[in-house]
């Protein structure tokens, strides 16, 4: 059940926030199942105990590589199915635990919630530059064989 309740309410984030930011209609759907398939591999990454920088790297993937995927069937931006579908990943909770623990006087515990939240950041930044490099290799090789006939 909770693998359900999971994958339901990053879709319905997903999709809200494409709302919110004008995603064409006829694409929502697609971008709810970006952002959930991305999460269910965050947190399926992260129940296996494999970390949640790594975990948000291999979201970052997932999404990259579906949005890779969605852009060329329907003719579109990548942008599109990147931006909303990264809504789950992001780290709100942590950035919020920074600023309070700040305003609190903690700056130990802000600044180590500092550091996750680049961490995070990163990690997901790297996993789009990942799929960048993916998409680059496999355009180049299609053009070469393409090339040879």
């Amino acid at each position: 059940m909770e693998v359900v309740i999971h994958c339901l309410f990053s879709y319905l984030s997903t999709v809200t926030f494409g709302i919110v930011t004008n995603v064409p209609r006829k694409v929502l759907n697609t971008c709810g199942i970006t952002g959930a398939v991305g999460w269910m591999i965050y947190w399926s990454t992260k129940n296996l105990d494999a970390g949640v920088i790594f975990a948000n790297f291999l979201g970052a993937i997932g999404i990259g590589l579906l949005s890779i995927y969605f852009s060329r069937r329907k003719k579109m931006p990548m942008t599109i199915f990147n931006i909303p579908s990264l809504v789950p990943l992001v780290p709100g909770g942590p950035a919020y635990q920074a600023v309070r623990s700040i305003v609190l006087g903690d700056y130990v515990s802000g600044v180590h919630f500092i550091i996750k939240v680049i961490m995070t950041a990163g990690a997901i930044a790297a996993g789009f530059m990942v799929t960048g490099i993916i998409e680059r290799l496999l355009k180049n090789s299609l053009d070469k064989k393409r090339s040879f006939k």
